[in-house]
């Protein structure tokens, strides 16, 4: 007898799970083959198969090529993906693997590969099978690496797909426990693979799981740690609105190509609304990738301490360069793109490379 925890999911929750997707004409279904996502798919079709109308559901196997059981399991998900009248398809992931950062890289070629399906489908979402589980682990790893807000609430249901404007990614089954999908599947006789890699300790989510039991003999287990997610998810909400009405407010007139706030007006901002003012306009104009927390937060103190002691401030970051201009009464923090980087110059010739270099051109 399963324990409540382990009950399987009925039909009625996932009506309620997909309930969002009704109107949606295609979606993409990433299925690996494992016990999260193929449950996706079983509980996928079955809301599908309620609807009078319902979307065309496509399954997407990527075969990262890792380990030799992939094939296998793709194959395996396609025979799956038949019996329940779906179509499938298996991408692979091709070229040289990293011998460092292989699930990041793992993550980024999957996620790249299944947005291009979606397009060739022209499906409005990709759906992936996260549960409350990778949640919690999720919410683990950025607390490891130091994360803030924003990184700490973690995952959310529906987020765009990154480089494939237009096409979302959404997560069904992210506020459900992974043993309520094994016994969603024990009880209909379906099976699924097993990932090894899963529980390879060279990994640091895989360690962490390992360690999800003893944290919940203490209580913190990964309901506590989903449930922290959706707070500051909303409380990260709330910020961002508030930092979005805030640039409105505080912007003021400049020359195309920079951002320009009132210097008096944000120095009466909050300390969080002031420091993602300044992360929202780098992170627009800069060009050397993603705005690292620490960095900016080391670049606001500094900023701060220019405006307190009235010394002038002007520092780059991430491809962006900050200012201070003027005084406080009509003075302004001025955000724009660094010039490009001048190439280094050549070594100058000495003369005996000189004259070997003329001796060459003669041979």
């Amino acid at each position: 007898m399963p324990t409540p925890q382990a009950l399987s999911v009925s039909a009625a929750e996932a009506d309620a799970l997909f309930s969002d997707l009704t109107d949606a004409k295609t979606l993409v279904l990433a299925v690996s083959g494992g016990p999260d996502s193929t449950a996706l798919m079983v509980l996928a079709v079955r809301w599908a198969k309620s609807l009078k109308r319902a979307p065309v559901l496509t399954a997407v196997t990527i075969d990262h090529g890792l380990r030799k059981e992939s094939k296998r399991e793709a194959l395996d998900v396609a025979r799956l993906a038949k019996q329940l009248g779906i179509a499938h398809r298996i991408l692979r992931w091709t070229g040289k693997k990293p011998k460092t950062g292989l699930p990041q890289a793992a993550r980024i070629a999957r996620y790249r590969l299944l947005g291009e399906t979606a397009r060739k489908l022209s499906a409005s979402h990709v759906l992936t099978a996260h549960t409350r589980d990778d949640q919690a682990e999720t919410v683990l790893i950025r607390l490891l690496r130091g994360s803030g807000l924003t990184g700490v609430s973690a995952m959310a249901r529906t987020s765009p797909l990154a480089g494939c404007g237009g096409i979302s990614l959404v997560r069904p089954l992210l506020d459900i426990p992974k043993a309520r999908l094994i016994a969603t599947l024990e009880a209909q006789n379906i099976p699924f693979a097993d990932d090894p890699s899963n529980r390879d300790a060279k990994f640091t989510r895989a360690r962490l799981r390992g360690l999800m039991p003893q944290l919940a003999g203490e209580g913190l287990d990964a309901g506590r740690l989903a449930l922290l997610a959706r707070r500051l998810g909303r409380a990260e909400a709330a910020l961002a609105a508030m930092s979005a009405d805030a640039e409105d407010r505080l912007s003021v007139k400049s020359r195309p190509g920079t951002v320009a706030f009132d210097r008096a007006e944000y120095g009466s901002m909050p300390d969080e609304i002031g420091l993602r003012l300044l992360g929202r306009a780098i992170s627009a104009l800069g060009n050397e990738g993603p705005v690292e927390l620490a960095k900016l937060e080391a670049l606001k103190t500094a900023l701060d301490a220019a405006e307190n002691t009235g010394k002038t401030f002007r520092r780059s970051l991430a491809g962006a360069i900050v200012t201070l201009t003027g005084g406080e009464s009509g003075g302004k923090i001025v955000i724009e793109r660094a010039p490009a980087r001048r190439a280094t110059r050549p070594k100058a010739l000495t003369k005996a490379r000189r004259s070997r270099a003329r001796r060459a051109k003669t041979r």
